[in-house]
């Protein structure tokens, strides 16, 4: 069983580790891919600031991550379990967690996708990003990750924790969707909604007691009795599809 995670938009800035080496990153045959979306990002930030920040999708008060794109090849680089903070990273506690390496995917519109111990330099790059001139980022690694990575995770489970935007640079056959629903009586009435940044956290919540625990199961129906068996109020509406009901 594998958990797949998506980024987080939240990053540590500095890292004190040597500089990045691609051939130590998981799945080292992308370095093509890779080295492809770090030359159009680099020459996207040395071109005006204006512009590169309008496609990257961040404001002024951002404007010095336009300088960490230009630095990848030389700025000291820390592990991804390190650099990835925000809600759901803070309540799944990666750092924390040394077996994660081999039960843990992270996605990234830069490199496609690492591992929790793989040494990276702080960036920012979404998947949603039009990326001139590779265009789509979620398309441009559904065509570069669609092979390797699914020789990589062959017929394991998926644990897919991912947000859409990251979901759409791999549809694996055997992944099940983690969905986070909250549910509350309103007038006597049991009424479910969709949840975004609680969603987050209760994400982070189920990926770190799959972890803590060992749990590794090998079907749906497995994971939902594990994670009963964990506390957590779950169901499976669809075959591929786990509802996690936060209540209150």
């Amino acid at each position: 069983m594998i958990v797949l995670l998506p980024p987080s938009e939240g990053k540590a800035t500095s890292g004190e580790g040597p500089r990045l080496d691609p051939g130590e990153l998981t799945l080292p045959e992308l370095a093509g891919a890779r080295e492809r979306v770090v030359g159009a990002l680099t020459e996207l930030c040395a071109g005006p600031a204006d512009t590169a920040m309008d496609v990257l999708g961040i404001g002024p008060g951002q404007a010095d991550a336009l300088k960490r794109n230009m630095d990848l090849a030389t700025a000291p680089t820390l592990r991804a379990a390190d650099l990835y903070t925000g809600v759901l990273y803070d309540r799944l506690g990666l750092p924390d967690l040394p077996d994660a390496a081999g039960r843990v995917l992270v996605f990234s519109g830069l490199w496609g996708v690492v591992g929790p111990t793989d040494r990276l330099p702080p960036y920012r790059l979404s998947m949603g990003v039009k990326l001139p001139p590779l265009g789509g980022l979620g398309a441009y690694w559904r065509r570069e990750l669609s092979a390797p990575l699914g020789e990589l995770t062959g017929d394991r489970l998926l644990v897919d924790c991912r947000s859409a935007v990251y979901a759409a640079a791999f549809a694996p056959s055997n992944g099940v969707a983690v969905k986070v629903l909250r549910e509350r009586v309103v007038d006597g009435t049991v009424k479910r909604s969709v949840v975004s940044h609680m969603a987050k956290a209760t994400r982070g919540d189920i990926a770190r007691s799959l972890l803590v625990e060992g749990v590794d199961a090998s079907t749906p129906e497995e994971l939902v009795a594990a994670l009963r068996d964990l506390g957590h109020t779950v169901e499976l509406p669809e075959p591929r599809v786990l509802h996690v009901i936060v209540r209150g």
